[in-house]
């Protein structure tokens, strides 16, 4: 399961197709937890849900307690605060956590994680999950949607590419 923040949802849910992309790179169903009747990130989610590959992928957080289980692997992408995941009762439930991240950690944080990749430096967590994918996974493999996805959620976080942008920004673009 994968759940963003509730603050900049559109870089969340560019963020969380490309964790999407690398589950199925090595074989896992992922699903993207997500209120779709609230959130910000409607017409972009409906480009991703176009796709085949997306068609079930997004789900409640109701849903994702239901499927939650002792190996799921819950994913937090763009946060680092439990406060601000979309479903905090999710988080606590699940024993098996990761956190990818651009913002700074604060007081409180996901203490909890097995895996922390929070990097203040970088533009946006999908610029984060850019590099994880070109380390892993082929360039032929990611779906247009998916590369899609994960540009909106730069341009929208890096404001058009005026801010917080660096090398890395741009390596992870092109």
């Amino acid at each position: 399961g994968l759940v963003g923040s509730e603050m900049c949802i559109r870089d969340s849910v560019g963020a969380a197709v490309g964790v999407c992309c690398f589950a199925r790179h090595f074989g896992i169903k992922a699903n993207i937890v997500i209120d779709m009747s609230n959130n910000a990130a409607g017409t972009l989610i409906d480009m991703v849900c176009r796709s085949p590959e997306y068609k079930d992928v997004f789900i409640s957080s109701q849903e994702a307690m239901a499927r939650a289980d002792s190996h799921t692997l819950l994913v937090v992408v763009d946060t680092n605060r439990p406060e601000q995941v979309e479903d905090r009762d999710l988080l606590l439930s699940c024993i098996r956590v990761a956190v990818i991240d651009h913002h700074r950690v604060a007081a409180t944080y996901i203490q909890n994680a097995a895996l922390g990749f929070v990097e203040p430096y970088a533009s946006s967590a999908s610029e984060l999950v850019t590099e994880l994918l070109q380390y892993a996974v082929e360039s032929s493999e990611v779906l247009q949607v998916e590369a899609m996805a994960l540009l909106a959620g730069i341009v929208l976080d890096t404001k058009n590419f005026n801010v917080r942008t660096g090398e890395r920004t741009f390596e992870a673009v092109s």
